[in-house]
């Protein structure tokens, strides 16, 4: 089957790329007066008939340009625009000439800057301003009623996946700015799914920074990028926004509902939603989520596989989620921004499950058997704060305070068995847990920022406090069955009074002094940072004769008072040009961990002294393709609970006790990114390399009893690795006018190695695995969208120990999402996997398929939108998996959100600029 997939798309590629009309327009820019090449300029062709877009392209670093695409106009007019410079425009007869070659074209400097219009009416579809990456909204043509996500599609170099992560040109985006504020904290799905394109003039990308190293000129974090939703100024104020609400079989619901006010700098917008499919967060019912938490599901209809921490599974649980939310934006004078929101959570979910494992251990094997159910409550309350004040050009302070409530409830009973290889009960074990937990937790973050002289110079003083504080009241009932030669019984009914309360104060300075005049500086910083934590959890245990919880258990009971504290001097040296960057930074980490437990003599204090370094270098071959490299050494210290010599015996059949002589783990880590890509031909490629070499790891050290009872402790271990490494290569052909073939080619390498224990038998597994994937994009503007991939996955583990089995792992997915725009105002989405695992256990499926599929038909003059949608169409989603370790091999079922139909209605609103209508542009880009 795949052998046939493989090679229609051939055939249907090479024929696509046949039909089409070719043409190209090559030549040089240069600057008229020095006669040096313009790299990074505009260049881009329109229709002469309707002044539609053809296709455009950007210089490279010696000037030269060459236009590719596909027309049948016979002239075309040829536009050249660059920051600073006077445009160019030329008419063109391509049909005297398909491949035309241009002696080099002068650009004379701009005067008078025009700022970002270079052409009344034909701005730049794609423009590069130092390190921003900017994308003219009117070029991209998209469905209609697209939101942000929709067009962020469209944008070359621009991915974006079913739960709404986004990367550009292989690096992901971490934050999402709406006029270069915050919108609704860290969902960008809030943003780029409920803003529409018909709002929004220009899309920005950039280098995550925070604000003081945007208010510093620092360098940001170049491994991610943000992404600037620039508000058209004719559309910036007015209300607009949508509701939304679906009924189902099954009693399955949603709802959602946004409106939003902006005012120029002024921006008021109010959110609320529900659900019980399985869809936390904000959503208006999208097909990308309607997969929930099963998004990385494998085999799902009979058998499902783990192994190595890879997961192939589908969801587990039921969950009705809520959320609210009010997010408020000015800018109050000239000096003072703030931004703000408060955010309501809530949600009930309930599981049944039910676990059969078999045990590996080095000399024999057990089997343990678990039934369970449980049910849990929770609502959350957080605002967020940042108001940021320019005292003057070079001074800025920020404030961040953040607060969070959090209350809810669960409860939790399960029974469970142990049985030996001859399948006779060791064990037994049933538990009746009742939990009730309060939070609350403010953490407030204060940045200075002073700049000096005109080289770079500045001072930058952080203070950052955060308190917490944390009720949990635990009712718990148990009875553990111990068989063999000394049987025991052992009964529980107790109430667990647990407290937890943390100061913490993290302070930074650092002052940054100019060497070389803008290019060369030396950074002095100084970190410090202390945690004072109360933790107490006091176990008290029935009094028959009273009636209530008043015998405190002494053995099961902390009260610890524990301290974290770090100081770190560090200096770095940083060399800044246009193409070369390169930093390197050395610290020397001061760390001490103390404990004291109220309740017997169990203190300890470990001081923990190392150095630590971390360099990065990043080289820009040209605009078009940029080089990045880290390499460091770092520490991570021990838990304290980890280094607590406290037994700890809550659970008799699993008692764990820290190791006061661990040593912190000593990381070596190093990374290689090349980022590439070609407007010209509309091709880019990434490869990331990352290596780390662990010593002295924390793990854990097991030793079981013959009546299987697990006794845990820590230990460091030497020998670890890990290789990462991952490519990809996509391709966007413009077939002609309404037909784009995009492709996408892919490979992800993994190795490691892994030193572990199984009953106090230590042992190393060697991992391998390797993903390949393939996948087409094939748009028919205003008809339908096909969208193939294809993806196999390899596993291979080793052990040196002879009573573990090497496995080897075979996994092929094949996936379909289409979306079809025939009549015209139905949209109909489809969303298909098909999985083969060849290597699950007998009894177990070794293919499903899972099939989601919606309809929309638009109403009210395109206002209105009712919506029918399937989930699991084949209703294959049974959730029964097999798991397979090193340690063990598990079978399992839970309660998983099966197939249901559902009915909704959505209604937009829109008052901003002129009712909302979409300004009419001079050109779409195909």
């Amino acid at each position: 089957m795949f052998n046939r997939f493989l090679v229609a798309l051939v055939f249907s590629t090479i024929s696509l790329i046949s039909y089409s009309q070719e043409f190209s327009v090559s030549g040089k820019l240069i600057d008229r007066d020095s006669k040096l090449p313009l790299e990074a300029a505009t260049v881009f062709v329109e229709s002469v008939k309707d002044s539609s877009l053809i296709t455009y392209t950007i210089s490279d670093k010696f000037g030269v340009f060459e236009l590719k695409g596909s027309t049948q106009a016979s002239k075309v007019n040829l536009y050249i625009s660059f920051v600073g410079y006077k445009p160019y425009e030329k008419l063109i007869a391509i049909e005297e000439n398909r491949n035309l070659k241009l002696e080099a074209i002068s650009l004379s400097e701009q005067i008078e800057s025009l700022g970002d219009v270079v052409i009344q009416g034909r701005r730049a579809p794609i423009s590069i301003k130092k390190d921003t990456l900017e994308f003219n909204v009117a070029s991209f043509k998209t469905k209609k009623d697209a939101n942000v996500e929709d067009l962020l599609k469209e944008l070359p170099g621009v991915e974006v996946d079913e739960q709404g992560n986004i990367t550009v040109n292989g690096k992901p985006v971490n934050k999402i700015l709406v006029n270069g504020k915050p919108f609704f904290g860290n969902d960008p799905t809030i943003a780029t799914r409920n803003l529409t394109k018909e709002i929004v003039d220009k899309i920005q990308v950039t280098d995550t920074k925070t604000d003081s190293e945007a208010f510093n000129n620092e360098a940001g974090d170049d491994q991610n990028k943000t992404i600037n939703i620039t508000i058209d100024e004719e559309k910036n104020k007015g209300i607009f926004g949508r509701v939304a609400a679906g009924g189902g079989t099954d009693e399955r619901f949603e709802y959602a509902g946004l409106l939003n006010y902006f005012d120029n700098d002024l921006r008021i917008s109010a959110l609320s939603g529900g659900n019980n499919i399985n869809s936390p967060g904000f959503s208006f019912g999208e097909i990308q989520k309607m997969f929930g938490n099963v998004n990385y599901m494998s085999i799902s209809s009979n058998g499902t596989l783990n192994f190595g921490g890879r997961v192939f599974g589908g969801g587990e649980g039921i969950t009705n989620s809520r959320t609210a939310g009010v997010n408020y934006a000015d800018d109050i004078g000239e000096k003072v921004e703030i931004s703000s929101d408060y955010f309501y959570s809530a949600s009930n979910s309930y599981e049944d499950k039910i676990r059969n494992r078999e045990n590996i251990l080095p000399e024999r094997r057990y089997f343990s058997n678990l039934v369970s159910n449980s049910n849990s409550n929770s609502d959350n309350h957080a605002i967020n704060i940042n108001l940021k004040t320019k005292i003057d050009s070079t001074f800025l302070i920020e404030f961040k305070p953040k607060f969070n409530y959090t209350n809810g409830d669960s409860r939790y009973q399960s029974s469970e068995e142990t049985l030996n290889m001859e399948e006779e009960l060791t064990n037994s074990s049933s538990t009746n847990n009742q939990a009730i937990r309060e939070g609350k937790n403010f953490k407030g973050d204060l940045s200075l920022n002073k700049r000096y002289g005109s080289n770079g110079g500045f001072v930058k003083l952080s203070i950052e406090n955060e308190l917490n504080d944390t009720d949990n009241d635990n009712f718990s009932q148990s009875e553990t069955l111990i068989f063999g030669d000394t049987p025991q019984e052992i009964l529980r009914d107790q109430f667990t009074d647990g407290n937890q309360q943390t100061n913490a104060i993290e302070i930074n300075t650092n002052v940054r002094v100019p060497l070389l005049a803008k290019k060369l500086f030396m950074d002095v910083e100084y970190g410090f940072k202390n945690q004072d934590k109360d933790d107490a959890q006091l176990v008290y245990d029935l009094d028959q004769n009273l009636d209530t919880y008043s015998i405190l258990n002494v053995d099961q009971s902390t009260d610890f008072t524990n301290v974290d504290r770090t100081s770190r001097p560090e200096i770095g040296i940083t060399y800044d040009v246009d193409k070369v960057r390169i930093r390197l930074n050395t610290g020397y980490v001061f760390r001490t961990l103390k404990s004291d437990d109220a309740l017997r003599a169990i203190n300890f204090t470990n001081d923990f002294n190392a150095i630590e370094f971390s360099g990065n270098i990043r080289y820009k071959f040209s605009e078009k393709t940029s080089l990045y490299t880290g390499f460091g050494i770092s520490n991570n210290v021990p838990g304290i609970r980890q280094l607590s010599p406290y037994i700890d015996v809550s659970d008799p059949l699993n008692i764990v006790q820290g190791n006061p002589d661990l040593k912190p783990a000593k990381s070596h880590y190093l990374y290689l990114n090349l980022n590439n890509y070609d407007f010209q031909t509309r091709t880019g490629m990434y490869t990331y390399i990352n290596i780390n070499v662990d010593n002295d790891k924390v793990v854990s050290r097991s030793i079981i009893d013959p009546s299987f009872i697990r006794t845990t402790t820590y230990d460091n271990v030497d020998g670890y690795y890990q290789i990462y490494a991952n490519t990809n290569y996509s391709k966007n052909i413009a077939l002609d006018s309404l037909r784009t073939l995009n492709l996408d080619v892919g490979i992800g390498l993994n190795a490691s190695r892994n030193v572990n224990f199984n009953n106090d038998v230590k042992y190393a597994s060697r991992n391998f695995s390797y993903s390949p994937k393939l996948g087409f994009r094939f748009i028919w503007k205003e008809l339908f969208e096909f969208r193939p991939n294809y993806e196999l996955s390899y596993t291979s583990n080793n052990f040196d120990i002879d009573n573990f089995e090497d496995r080897n792992f075979v996994r092929h997915e094949l996936r379909l999402r289409t979306i079809t725009f025939y009549p015209k105002k139905l949209e109909w989405n489809n969303d298909i996997k098909y999985n083969i695992n060849p290597d699950v256990a007998p009894g177990f499926e070794t293919s499903s398929v899972f099939w989601n599929s919606s309809l929309a038909y638009s109403v009210l003059k395109d206002q209105g939108t009712i919506t029918f949608k399937v989930y699991d169409l084949l209703n294959q989603n049974t959730n029964s998996q097999r798991t397979a370790t090193q340690d063990y091999i598990q079978d399992m079922e839970s309660t998983v959100l099966e197939r249901y139909f559902m009915l909704g209605f959505s209604y937009k609103f829109n008052t901003l600029g002129k009712k909302g209508e979409t300004r009419k542009s001079n050109f779409w880009f195909d």
